[in-house]
């Protein structure tokens, strides 16, 4: 029996990625140029920062409209490729 892939999200949607690296300077700056190189934008609609409990880290969580499961990938695989970031959830 042949298994179909089935989507979880019906795009365009929006979806919010949480990028963590260390807590250096303009990390935040280069988490959402990463973003606008895929996301025009007025479809970022909210950017918020958490330093961790010791400041060694930052999170910086965008939610953006989604157009589609390519256009998700794609900017998890740019956030995912950049060295100054360690983790995108």
């Amino acid at each position: 029996m042949e298994q179909l892939e089935r989507e979880v999200y019906d795009f365009p949607t929006a979806i919010p990625l949480k990028v963590i690296g260390r807590n250096e300077e303009r990390f935040e700056d280069a988490v959402l140029d990463l973003f606008r190189a895929h996301v025009v934008e007025t479809d970022i609609y909210e950017v918020a920062s958490r330093l961790s409990s010791g400041d060694k880290y930052l999170s910086v969580t965008v939610t953006f409209v989604a157009q589609s499961r390519e256009h998700l990938d794609n900017v998890y695989r740019e956030l995912s490729n950049s060295k100054r970031v360690m983790m995108v959830i």
